[in-house]
Order: structure tokens, then sequence, then C-alpha cells
């Protein structure tokens, strides 16, 4: 009788926190690297760069990224996620205040470079995180809940960066954003600590957080050896073909928005926020849908595929965004296409957790990222050379609505019939 009664106690909700703390540094990392693409318009105009002079700066930031990310990787399973995300924030906090002493394109390129290879840190680490704090049945909707503070940054960024710009200059809303991570850290350092030796998790929750089936005992992972799974080349594929669509949004969405409505910095915002909220509701919605979905008896690979080929349909309309007669109408259909990718982003990331120990998770994410960023490098040159040729972004939006199902195609021929894999 009491065993029973122990069994059916509530878990504790500590875990929540953690996953509050994942939230809030994805926040501060997306309000950190959007502020370029909200001020482009101003700088471009201040500092007289080419739209292929501006591709060049963003593709800096995503040669670093790709860099930082597959380093970061390796840190993070070496040294653990405390210390791989105190160091990625406290740099990459560095780098956003130090946008506010260039004048120059090349100087632009350096200062995104900085934040670039910083900045990768975060997901290797919240993945990690994620796979040590929570079980599989949880995975989606945590990772779902943090990769929301990319939106809520995203949202933030236009309702505050405007107003620190028009009061204060540019400088100062470089320097102000940039100082935030230095407060989120002091919260890390404070209340972080592996499940295991955390005071405040209780038996009961700890039980919980671990009642997965225990990973095979393995030794140090080779990122060649994770080259050898399928499993390993459908995250990679994933993360090569559609995060180059974010980078797209992030970038040059107030660039299009301005040029095809000719929107100054001051009616940027409300657009923006509109948008950026939607992909919330993406990006938790996708996690939970999945989470649901393995509740009710489906298959973690089927739940997963289901809800990212929901998503990739969905993106599917934003073709129509460049032709668009109406802000509003545009705004619809760009804000439905950047939720889609959220969805599908947040059971993207999870498939790693999925299909590997949690001693290679962090390595596994690190290769995707560094696809994804290498890929942005290329999609971000092809638009600057792409919109300087042309004037129109109908062949970027063409691209960007097709990218999900194709991919997704991509890696069900992958991992149609894949196990977890065990190392």
């Amino acid at each position: 009788m009491t065993d029973t009664m122990e069994m059916s106690k509530p878990p504790g909700h500590y875990r929540w926190t953690i996953c509050a703390l994942l939230f809030f540094a994805t926040t501060i990392n997306y309000v950190d690297r959007q502020i370029l693409g909200l001020l482009a318009p101003l700088l471009q105009a201040e500092i007289k760069w080419t739209e292929s002079e501006y591709g060049f700066i963003v593709m800096a930031f995503q040669g670093a990224y790709a860099l930082g990310i597959l380093g970061f990787g390796w840190f993070v399973d070496k040294y653990g996620t405390k210390i791989g995300y105190t160091v990625s924030i406290a740099w990459w906090s560095v780098a956003a205040m130090a946008h506010a002493l260039v004048k120059t394109p090349l100087g632009f390129g350096a200062a995104r470079a900085g934040l670039g290879i910083s900045e990768a840190g975060n997901f290797p680490a919240a993945i990690k995180v994620v796979a040590e704090w929570f079980p599989k049945k949880e995975r989606a909707l945590t990772t779902g809940i943090f990769n929301s503070g990319a939106n809520i940054g995203a949202v933030a960024a236009p309702a505050v960066v405007p107003w620190l710009t028009i009061t204060y200059g540019w400088q100062a809303a470089f320097i102000a954003t940039g100082a935030l991570g230095f407060i989120w850290m002091v919260f890390w350092l404070l209340l972080y600590d592996k499940p295991e030796r955390h005071k405040k998790v209780s038996k009961a929750e700890l039980e919980y957080i671990l009642s997965d089936p225990p990973d095979p005992p393995s030794e140090k992972v080779p990122w060649l050896k994770l080259l050898r799974y399928p499993q390993t080349w459908a995250f990679v594929l994933g993360k090569f073909m559609t995060d180059p669509i974010w980078w797209f949004y992030l970038y040059w969405l107030p660039k299009f928005l301005s040029q095809r409505f000719e929107l100054d910095l001051s009616h940027l915002g409300l657009p923006l926020i509109v948008i950026y909220t939607m992909t919330s509701v993406g990006s938790i919605g996708g996690g939970w849908l999945s989470s649901s979905f393995i509740k009710g008896g489906m298959a973690v690979n089927r739940s997963r595929k289901l809800v990212m080929l929901i998503c990739a349909i969905c993106v599917v309309p934003i073709v129509f965004a460049s032709q668009a007669g109406d802000l509003w109408m545009a705004v619809g259909l760009i804000g439905l296409a950047a939720a889609s990718h959220q969805g599908w982003s947040a059971n993207l990331f999870t498939t790693t957790s999925d299909s590997f120990p949690k001693k290679a998770v962090g390595s596994v994410v690190g290769l995707g990222g560094m696809a994804g960023a290498i890929g942005g490098m290329i999609f971000s040159a092809s638009a600057g050379f792409i919109l300087e040729w042309t004037g129109s972004y109908l062949s970027l939006f063409i691209i960007s609505g097709s990218a999900y199902l194709i991919t997704l195609g991509l890696m069900q021929l992958l991992t149609a019939k894949a196990k977890p894999v065990v190392l």
C-alpha cells in the first residue's frame, strides 16, 4: 500500500525551473542576434553597405556559428552543461556589446563573427540539459518551450530596439541588449546543477527524470564515428536545408517589409511582433502535439515525423508573400511559415535525444548546427546577390516554401526503419 502511494505522488516540478532558465537564455540569444536585422535599413543608409556586403556580414556570423556550434558541442559533452553554458553566454554578451564600437562593413563582419562563434553554444547546451533533466515523453514539449524563447526574443527586440535607437542611438541598443546575458548568468550559476546532485530535486522527481531505460555504457564518441549512422545524417540534412530559411527571416524580413511596404524603423515593430508571436505558438504547439501523440500510444519516430509533415505543409503558402498587396496578408503568410518552422525545429532537435545516448547528444547537435550554419552562409550570399540583381524576393520565398517537404522526404529515406543508436 505504501509503495503504491509513493508511486502515485506527483514527481515534483523543479525541472521546469531549469526549463525556464533555458527559455530565458534562448530569448536573450535571439534578442542579441536579431538586432542587426532590425537596424539594417537604418545602418545601410548610415554606413552605405550594399545588399551583397550585407549578405557577407550575415555570412560572417553564420560561418563563425558553424565553427562555434561544432566546438561547443564537443566542449559541452566534455566539460558539462554548467560550464559550457556559462562560457558561451559570457562570450556572446561581450561580443554583442562590441557592435557599438564599429562603423564599417568590415567591423560589423568582425563583430558578427565574434557573436556567432559564442552564441553557438546555446543549443548544444540546452538540448543536453533537456536530455539530462527530462524523460523522453516530455522532451519535445520542453524543447518547444525553451525554443519558443527564440520567438519571444524576436518579439522583444522589435518592441524595445526601435525605442532604444530613436531615444539613445543605435550604439546604446547593442550595449543594453548585450548586458542581459550577464544578468542571466547569475541565476544560472545559483540555480543549476545536475539532477542527481541537486538539493531541490525530490527523490520522486529524480526517479521520474531517470525513468527511461538507462543508456548503455559508452566510451568517448568521436565525430567521425557519429557520421556512420543515418540518424546523424538525417539531423544534419534537416538542419542544412531548413535552418537557412530561419536565418533568412531574421535578417531579411525587416528589410523586405521596409522595402515592400515603405515602413520606417518606428513602424516595423508591430508587424514583426505579430509574426514572432505566431512563432511562439508554433514552437510550443509543435512540441505539445508530438508529445500528445506519444502519450496516446504512437511510436516516437512516427509522432515526430507526422508533426514535421504538418509543419512542412503549412510553410508552403509563403511562396505568395512577395506578391501580397496588403501588409497584413504578407504578415499572416510569413507568420504561418515562421510558426511552422519553429514547430518543425522543436521536433527536429528532439530526434537527437530520441536516437542517441545522452553522452553524444551535444556532439550530434553540434554537427547539425554546423551544417545549418553552412547552409545559411550559402543562402545568405545567394540572397544578397539575387536581391542586387533582381530586386525581387519572389525566388527566395519559393525556396523557403518548398524546402521542408523536400527535406522531410529525404530524412524519411534515411531513417524510415532506424532504431535508437547503441554506441
